[in-house]
């Protein structure tokens, strides 16, 4: 295959990490730990593959229903995997951002994700785009929110309402949509997961729970995603 068929843009909804704990009668906690090493070392390959576009799926707004004892760990797995990549002075041209309502989150997490961000914008690398406190109902209902305040304040028309203007209202404003979006854990389905951008993306589903998905793994649906045809609707 030519080099230019490789995706640019992959989507991942990280599945299975509690699954990943419980077959092997540990705390969930540490399924999640294992799962967030595991982010490390895939984005590093996606990364050294020149894929461009990386975004996971770490936390959902419907997460919060999950026990308080777990959502804790998952906020200190974010903190942690944030100071570790601050403490790497290259990031492997890594640049990291997150997506999702970061508002809800506690203000010394707010600082470091901000840090990260800032520290990592002017990498030309992998971008990984990290949603946490992410919902894609959530996303669209923001950005007509976001639209509906430029009509209020006289700034565009409504006739000017297009699916270009709701593009830049998203999270991934300015980057392309999902080329492959890959679900470990065996589930078939998007979770509420990039409803817009995820129109006419491949899907590759994957039985392996998260933290066991190897880079190999990501080779491999890289490759049935090659030998696909795309033709966005057309014949």
């Amino acid at each position: 295959m030519e080099e230019t068929s490789i995706p640019k843009h992959i989507a991942i909804i990280m599945d299975g990490n509690r699954r990943w704990a419980k077959q092997r009668n540990i705390e969930t906690k540490l399924g999640h730990k294992e799962g967030a090493e595991n982010l490390k070392r895939i984005a590093k390959h996606a990364n050294q593959k020149g894929i461009k576009y990386l975004t996971v799926y770490a936390f959902s707004t419907e997460n919060w229903k999950r026990t308080k004892e777990e959502i804790g760990a998952l906020m200190i797995l974010l903190q942690k995997y944030v100071e570790d990549f601050l403490k790497d002075d290259n990031l492997d041209n890594i640049r990291v951002n997150v997506i999702g309502d970061i508002s809800k989150l506690e203000k010394g997490l707010q600082k470091s994700i901000q840090k990260i961000v800032e520290k990592s914008k002017e990498n030309t690398g992998l971008t990984l785009n990290i949603a946490f406190n992410y919902g894609g109902r959530a996303e669209i209902v923001k950005a007509m929110q976001k639209i509906g305040n430029q009509i209020k304040n006289e700034e565009i028309q409504i006739e000017d309402i297009n699916e270009e203007l709701v593009e830049k209202s998203l999270y991934t404003q300015g980057m392309p949509e999902p080329d492959l979006l890959i679900r470990t854990g065996g589930q078939q389905r998007i979770s509420n997961f990039l409803l817009w951008q995820l129109a006419y993306t491949e899907f590759v589903f994957v039985s392996k729970y998260w933290p066991d998905f190897s880079n190999e793994d990501l080779d491999e649906a890289i490759r049935n995603f090659e030998s696909r045809n795309r033709n966005f609707g057309g014949k």
